[in-house]
């Protein structure tokens, strides 16, 4: 008899049936008010659970007795606790890697749209409003040459760096948890404080994973350290920055402008005071929507599924201590 498992997530009709080949499938093509009653129902049984932001916490797990492998389609696993999976011997899966190249490509993107100001100036024109040449108050900044701190050196941070160095020529600057000798090697990249970085970098970077320790790492004082000259991009997590203390130090000028792809609150909120500012770009969290990429990532995701469901180790486990 086939292990019964979960998919709520919508996926192509390859991984639906590669994951059907080796178990019996309930599937969820997204999880709301109507199909929770079904969803929980289905938990009873299930020894598998694949999709991606869904709360799998400690009360998840009583109502799924038999689960043995929890598969993210993402390389972030904050929605996962961790621990709570490990205690009761649940394996818990990502992500990582096949998204690095299409992370990097948008947070690029988001450094210059912000650095030109394209979203507003394609506003203008749009608006009918360019009637005549364009004057100092609509110049944007050089990004070429430029001094880049990126706080995350983790293998998006690398891309980031890798496209920053060879393409536009810039300084890297680095904080991390530990050294990474290979990008300071190949891409001239200096290590430096938190501190440091805020001081020095014309351009900032924020791409650490949620943890406790990088909840609000970005706040009030951190921005007013920086140039008021400096840009600030954050392609990690919303939470990571402290949003009151952002939409002040742009109020105030502390720094220039600012490129975000996530926020605390998402989808967020329409009256949010960052989308009422010109200096501010923003995008709907789309750091790895490519089509491509999200299907590598489904992919990749059905792998650690069904390896782990046929008993044997997955490519990408998060917690090994439990086999």
């Amino acid at each position: 008899m086939k292990p019964k498992v979960i998919i709520y997530k919508k996926v192509e009709s390859t991984i639906l049936e590669y994951v059907k080949e080796a178990c019996d499938v309930f599937y969820f093509e997204h999880l709301d008010a109507d199909n929770m009653a079904s969803f929980y129902e289905a938990l009873k049984d299930a020894k598998g659970l694949f999709g991606t932001g869904l709360k799998v916490d400690a009360a998840l797990l009583e109502k799924a007795p038999n689960l043995k492998i929890v598969s993210n389609v993402s390389v972030g696993y904050d929605n996962l606790d961790v621990p709570a999976l490990t205690h009761r011997g649940v394996m818990a899966t990502n992500t990582p890697d096949v998204l690095n190249e299409t992370v990097a490509d948008t947070m690029i993107g988001l450094m210059l749209a912000t650095a030109r100001r394209i979203p507003e100036l394609d506003h203008m024109v749009k608006a009918g409003k360019w009637t005549a040449h364009m004057t100092p108050a609509q110049f944007g900044v050089d990004v070429h040459h430029k001094t880049l701190g990126i706080i995350g050196m983790g293998r998006i941070g690398a891309a980031i760096a890798k496209r920053a160095h060879f393409g536009f020529g810039m300084n890297i600057l680095y904080h991390n948890r530990s050294r990474n000798v290979e990008v300071e090697n190949t891409y001239h990249a200096t290590y430096c404080s938190l501190d440091e970085l805020c001081q020095e970098a014309d351009f900032i970077c924020l791409m650490v994973p949620l943890s406790p320790q990088t909840t609000k790492l970005i706040g009030e004082r951190e921005f007013r350290l920086m140039k008021k000259t400096a840009i600030f991009v954050n392609g990690s997590r919303g939470t990571t920055v402290d949003e009151e203390a952002l939409v002040l130090a742009l109020q105030e000028g502390e720094i220039l402008a600012a490129g975000l792809d996530v926020f605390v609150q998402e989808p967020v909120d329409p009256q949010h005071p960052l989308l009422s500012m010109p200096n501010v770009v923003t995008l709907p969290h789309i750091g790895s929507a490519t089509l491509e990429t999200r299907q590598a990532m489904a992919r990749f995701a059905a792998e650690n599924f069904v390896t782990g469901i046929q008993g044997n180790r997955p490519p990408a486990l998060v917690n090994p201590e439990v086999i």
